[in-house]
């Protein structure tokens, strides 16, 4: 009964159903535990790509070997545990995307998603695999560049776009000032908007809602307003199989809705994180990177970033928060127990259903 009420996400020959694409969170948050996890019950589980080696202390020329293995070994561990739909999360910032990109195709990765930033070129780093692709955006300009780049230069269109508004965490494609004054578009309006603009193309582009989405009620408003499905990653911290330290789990846990803060990303974007000790120094400017050994973002200069953001998220990750953050989703704060990946689906479809 459910099963014929939720409808299934097609992304080119693959099926998702419950329709959920586990959002990608660096840095070492989601890696082949919880993606397996998540594959397992239908929808797709997804790799952050960014940071996954052991990267901190070593040099620019060994940091892209170390990070290649590191996502090879993953997308590995991944599909020993599931036979479901394994994809990758790589940001367009990163200064070795295009490696890790093809690393992600050589290991045969069902899908790509990739932002922060414009994945222009993604098409050439796939070529004859059978690949999904999927822009992350955050305006109907944005897609209209990505489609007709890939068109012109590939001969190919997204297999999906994943449409994300201002209350996603981590990175979020809009001006710092407009997220803090609330004067952001609203995910509604773009998804209705992209929806429109999505169904130009024969097929029509499936359009994935993502940003703040965290109960089946949710994810029934998205379907209803045109989305094929929805992407979701606080939901997703706080489970069992989450690969990241307990430390960071709790924190969702403790956060009340005052906490959830903007902060500017060395990235060059807006951040939503929960408020920390390091938050507030940041603020202060009382943060400054020691040095650069690695130079991990294209976008990020050493000698004028207020921090470095790969030492602040690889600390959060293991365990100390007083030296980091944890990027978070608007509803964060929401999150009260941890609780298995498959009790958490089954809990979105019986809201679904209510809803």
């Amino acid at each position: 009964m459910m099963k014929m009420k939720l409808p299934e996400l097609r992304i080119g020959d693959l099926r998702v159903y419950p329709p959920i694409i586990q959002g990608g969170m660096g840095v070492r948050v989601s890696r082949s535990r919880l993606a397996a996890a998540v594959a397992n019950e239908g929808c797709v589980g997804v790799i952050a790509g960014v940071g996954l080696g052991k990267f901190e202390d070593l040099p620019r020329l060994e940091y892209e070997a170390v990070n290649n293995e590191a996502l090879r070994t993953e997308i590995k561990k991944a599909r020993s545990m599931s036979k479901g739909i394994i994809g990758v999360n790589l940001l367009v910032a990163l200064s070795n995307y295009e490696s890790l990109a093809k690393t992600a195709a050589d290991e045969g990765i069902d899908l790509i998603i990739s932002g922060a930033g414009l994945p222009l070129e993604l098409p050439k780093f796939v070529e004859g695999k059978n690949i999904k692709l999927l822009p992350i955006v955050s305006s109907v300009r944005a897609l209209n560049i990505i489609c007709s780049k890939w068109k012109r230069n590939f001969n190919r269109l997204p297999d999906a776009v994943i449409v994300e508004g201002p209350k996603a965490g981590g990175h979020v494609g809009y001006d710092f000032e407009d997220m803090v004054g609330g004067k952001a578009p609203a995910l509604d309006d773009l998804i209705v908007e992209i929806v429109k603009f999505a169904k130009t193309f024969d097929p029509p582009i499936p359009v994935i809602a993502a940003g703040g989405i965290y109960d089946g009620g949710d994810i029934a408003h998205f379907l209803e307003l045109g989305a094929s499905g929805v992407q979701m990653g606080t939901r997703f911290v706080c489970t069992d199989e989450c690969d990241v330290h307990e430390n960071f789990k709790q924190a969702f846990i403790k956060a009340g809705k005052e906490d959830m803060v903007i902060i500017k990303s060395p990235v060059g974007l807006p951040g939503r994180v929960i408020k920390s000790k390091f938050v507030e120094d940041i603020k202060k400017g009382q943060t400054k990177p020691k040095s650069c050994r690695y130079r991990c973002l294209k976008t990020c200069d050493p000698q004028t970033a207020p921090y470095c953001i790969a030492r602040a998220l690889t600390n959060a990750a293991e365990g100390n928060l007083d030296e980091g953050f944890v990027f978070a989703g608007s509803n964060a704060y929401r999150c009260t127990e941890i609780v298995p990946v498959k009790k958490l689906i089954e809990t979105l479809i019986r809201e679904y259903d209510q809803a």
